[in-house]
Formats: structure tokens, sequence, C-alpha cells
């Protein structure tokens, strides 16, 4: 899954319509290969963003869970620490690289 699409179902406060949109967008961003569409392309690209910001809206009202209600701020900090710890890994293995082509 892309990172930039965060788990919108069973939050507190409820996800809003903007999350909706934005979580579209990056599906539709990875799923085209285009961070931003030519001219061509845009009524088609924003279309489907439309279409699936509203699928993910139904899907998001009309789900059930037993679980309770995940807090913003707890996954947020979740969603930090993983990034750090994921960049971090990234820095030591460049630095062991550099390390090893440096000795060689």
């Amino acid at each position: 899954m892309c990172r930039n699409i965060v788990p919108l179902n069973n939050l507190q406060p409820a996800a809003t319509d903007d999350e909706c949109h934005d979580a579209a967008l990056q599906f539709v961003r990875k799923i085209s290969g285009a961070n931003a569409p030519s001219r061509a392309n845009r009524a088609v690209f924003d279309r489907a963003v439309a279409e699936i910001a509203q699928a993910t809206r139904v899907l998001l009202d009309e789900l059930v869970t037993t679980a309770p209600p995940k807090n913003r701020d707890e996954e947020a900090a979740k969603r930090r620490a993983r990034s750090a710890e994921r960049y971090e890994a990234i820095r030591v293995y460049q630095q062991e690289k550099r390390a090893a082509a440096a000795r060689s």
C-alpha cells in the first residue's frame, strides 16, 4: 500500500471528506504513475479522484466494527515513529555502503 494513504476507518473523530479526497488523490497518482496529469488527461484524472473519493466515503460510512475507535493523535504518532525507524534504517544502510566502498 502507498505509505501516504493512511487507514481512515474507525477513527475518532470520523474521517472527513477532505481526507477521503486526499486518499483518492494519492491512489490515482499511484495507479496512473503521474503526480500531476497532463492537460489532455486532467478531466479523466479529476473524475477518477472524485469517483474514488465518493466510493471511499460510502465504504467508510457503511463499514461496521466492534473495535473501539482509534485515537487520531496516537495513530499519527505511530506513523511518525514507523517513518523515523524506516529513514534511520535507510541512513544506516547508506552509511555502511559508503564505508564499504571506501574500504575497497
